[in-house]
Parts: C-alpha cells; sequence; structure tokens
C-alpha cells in the first residue's frame, strides 16, 4: 500500500533544504529589501516630522507678521486720521481766512461807496451853493435896477424864492 502523501525521505530532504533557503533568502532579501524600506520610511517620518516642524514654525511666523502688520496698520490709520485732522485744521483756517478776506473788500466797497455819496453831496451842495450865487446875483441885479425900498426888496425875496421853489430850500 502506497501512502498518500509519500513522505519518504527524499521528499523530507527536499523540503527540508527548501525551508532553509526560504528561510536564507528571507534574510538576505531583508537585508536587501526590508532595511531599505524601513530606511526610506524613517526618512519620510523625519522628513514629515520636519516639514511639521517648520510648518508650525511659518505659521509662528505668519501670525508674527499678523500682528505687525494689524499694528502698521492702526499706525497707518492713526497717521491717516492725523492727516485729515491736519487738512480739516487748514481747510477752516482757510476759511477764515477767505472769510475775512471778504469782509475787508465788503468793508472797502462800503467805504468806497460812502465816499462816491460824500463826493455826490459835496458836487450837489457845490451846485446849490452855484444856484444860490445865482439867485442872489439876480437878486442883487433886481434890487439895483429898482430902489433900494424895503418893502420892494421883500416882495423880490418871495419872488425868488417862489422862482425856486420850496423844495430846494427844504431839502
Amino acid at each position: 500500500m502506497e501512502r498518500l502523501l509519500g513522505f519518504d525521505p527524499q521528499l523530507l530532504f527536499d523540503a527540508f533544504i527548501t525551508g532553509i533557503n526560504v528561510f536564507l533568502l528571507f534574510f538576505a532579501l531583508s537585508y536587501k529589501l526590508f532595511n531599505p524600506v524601513r530606511d526610506a520610511l524613517e526618512k519620510r517620518k523625519l522628513k514629515i516630522a520636519g516639514e511639521l516642524k517648520s510648518a508650525a514654525e511659518d505659521k509662528e511666523a505668519a501670525h508674527v507678521m499678523k500682528e505687525e502688520y494689524e499694528a502698521r496698520l492702526l499706525e497707518v490709520k492713526k497717521e491717516a486720521e492725523e492727516i485729515l485732522e491736519d487738512a480739516r485744521k487748514r481747510a477752516k483756517q482757510r476759511e477764515a481766512e477767505i472769510l475775512s478776506e471778504a469782509r475787508e473788500e465788503a468793508n472797502r466797497i462800503v467805504m468806497r461807496g460812502n465816499r462816491e455819496v460824500e463826493l455826490e453831496r459835496k458836487k450837489a451842495l457845490d451846485d446849490m451853493k452855484e444856484q444860490i450865487i445865482s439867485i442872489a446875483s439876480v437878486m442883487a441885479g433886481k434890487v439895483v435896477a429898482a430902489s433900494i425900498d424895503t418893502s420892494i426888496q421883500d416882495s423880490l425875496i418871495n419872488e425868488t424864492l417862489k422862482e425856486m421853489g420850496e423844495s430846494t430850500w427844504q431839502s
């Protein structure tokens, strides 16, 4: 009877040699393949750790830069507010200067108008004096022509006044 599996010494010896070969192949391959893979994995692990550390440092640097940016932004806002305030002050000052110049110009115009009115008044007075002088000379001529009687003189004055009109003497 033959055996089912047929374990003979040759088969056992071949199995033993094959087991030793597999074991040696495993150690050889682990030395040649597994160790480099482990080294690559370790290097990758270190690289990832370094990148995480670098990312954390970059994040911290970005946070610091953000704080500096916000501080500078506040400074710029303050400076802009100061510039605006200065511009407002200069605008108020310029407004006051313009108003002052306008008032001075208005005063000059009023003074010029007053001078013109005064000149017109003097001219009117001079014209009136000339008219009075001409009236007086006409009266004097009439008085001289007529006899120097007081009743005649009074009538001549009244007549002259009527010729001139009462409005001339009332103004």
